[in-house]
């Protein structure tokens, strides 16, 4: 190894200035201090009051919401609510730039709407043919990659990873299980030796890195988030597994997306960059707003950004030093990362692409019903030892609570900013939602998608109740 590669990931903070494991802003201090306003506020009680005078303040400053003059595409009857919704995000600030929601119901789209903007600063306009950086919803393709390759016989999720790479098996990693790995439980979420954007292109160099890291804690008695790496593991996991050698990106393309015709990336041609929309990250107000609207962003957020130095979680803000998501510098719009096989972060695509695929997944086209129902609930439950809060997962997926209550799930996977896949594997409902205007938290956490969400759901359960009650009115008039 030469000596500019000796450097350890502490050196390379102290060089750099450090870093946030995906930061969210520039300045710690500023974002510190609305933290504090905001806990007070909660405190005091005042949050309907001020909810109203941020949300005024924002109209006058930001010049309040969108009318969406592009809205293309459709909802199937019984649906309108949805529309409804999508529209009224963009009307109240809360979509600043463009979005995109697809559901199918079965193998049936139920609600397919665009609009907005691709680039707002620029003034291009989303169409049918914009692509977006869905960030961590792209674990979840890595996730049915694998599926696919345990239901044809080539691993078990119960296989040691040593037994497919030998050289895994290191610095107390040979019991460590695919299972383990797919489940964040590896306590390989952050690496020592700094990762340039070269070695992230290398297998042979990823696959030395990987195999010589000592873990993060003992393998399978935690489950802390793999944010990044995750994307490397499961690029070894499937070239060591599919008797092609394939990389992540080309097993996809050539196993799903070119039999299937679905337009998602992990690895976006160079001649497709024009397509791809660019991400804009929250100003202070909308920041500021979200937490008014939802305090449970104040949270994570606090999580985040105020972890002591030697945690888990602000190594892996350190490394790599190319992934950030700041007000002044966002890596995410770098066509050279576009262009990379990351199935961690890096995914590119349309909602009714996204929805497509995890459709077919449901109908078991892409592997067996059998194997799905093994993803129906989580594995892992409890507080996550990277994040520092809940977050239930399991084979490489995320599992969020179904809105209409009961014991059941949704599984997939949010992204950062907001875009998220999620399947109801009872009603076969398949929810895909991206947005460039990148908000706060994710998943449940993002306004736009949980009010898209959840007018999906209330309205197929009042579709349910009314056909229910046209087979009773039929039975008794039979009866009678």
């Amino acid at each position: 190894m030469g000596e500019k590669e000796v450097k350890t990931v502490e050196e390379e903070k102290a060089v750099r200035g450090g870093g946030r494991w995906l930061e969210t802003g520039s300045s710690s201090h500023r974002r510190l201090l609305i933290y504090g306003i905001v806990s007070i506020l909660a405190v005091s009680g005042a949050w309907l009051v001020v909810a109203t005078a941020i949300d005024t303040v924002s109209i006058l400053v930001e010049g309040g919401g969108m009318h969406l003059d592009n809205l293309v595409g459709h909802v199937a009857p019984g649906y309108e609510k949805v529309e409804k919704v999508f529209k009224r995000n963009f009307a109240d600030g809360w979509e600043r730039e463009g979005a995109s929601i697809t559901v199918y119901h079965k193998d049936r789209v139920i609600v397919d709407l665009q609009g907005g903007y691709a680039d707002k600063a620029s003034g291009r306009k989303w169409t049918q043919d914009t692509r977006t950086v869905v960030f961590s919803t792209t674990k979840a393709v890595g996730a049915v990659c694998v599926a696919i390759l345990v239901d044809r016989g080539y691993i078990s999720y119960d296989d040691k990873m040593s037994k497919i790479w030998p050289e895994f098996a290191q610095n107390g990693k040979e019991n460590i299980t695919i299972d383990w790995l797919m489940s964040h439980r590896a306590g390989l979420a952050a690496l020592d030796m700094p990762i340039s954007i070269e070695d992230a292109n290398d297998f042979d160099k990823m696959s030395e890195v990987i195999a010589s890291q000592k873990p993060n804690w003992e393998p399978g008695t935690k489950s802390g988030y793999h944010a990044i790496t995750y994307g490397w593991i499961v690029d070894q996991i499937v070239r060591r597994a599919d008797p092609k050698g394939r990389s992540v990106g080309r097993f996809f393309k050539e196993e799903v997306a070119d039999v299937h015709g679905i337009d998602f990336h992990i690895g976006l041609p160079p001649s497709e960059e024009h397509t791809v929309s660019r991400l804009s990250m929250p100003s202070t107000l909308h920041l500021f707003r979200e937490i008014v609207h939802d305090p449970r962003v104040l949270i994570v957020l606090a999580v985040f950004n105020l972890r002591p130095p030697n945690s888990i979680a602000r190594r892996i803000s350190a490394n790599p030093t190319w992934f950030k998501l700041e007000q002044d510098v966002n890596t995410f719009n770098n066509p050279t990362l576009h262009a990379m096989e990351q199935v961690a972060a890096l995914g590119i695509t349309k909602s009714r692409d996204l929805a497509r695929l995890f459709s077919l997944v449901q109908q078991g086209k892409l592997f067996s019903k059998d194997l799905l129902e093994k993803f129906r609930a989580p594995q892992v439950q409890g507080i996550d030892e990277v994040v520092m809060t809940p977050l239930p997962k399991g084979h490489g997926f995320l599992y969020e609570r179904h809105p209409m209550g009961g014991k059941k799930w949704l599984v997939g996977h949010p992204g950062y900013g907001g875009s998220t896949i999620m399947m109801d594997l009872d009603d076969e409902i398949t929810i895909a939602y991206v947005s460039n205007g990148l908000k706060t938290g994710m998943g449940e956490l993002t306004r736009t998608y949980r009010h898209l969400r959840d007018a999906v759901f209330e309205c197929l359960e009042k579709q349910k109740n009314e056909q229910s009650v046209i087979i009773e009115d039929a039975i008794q008039a039979v009866a009678a």
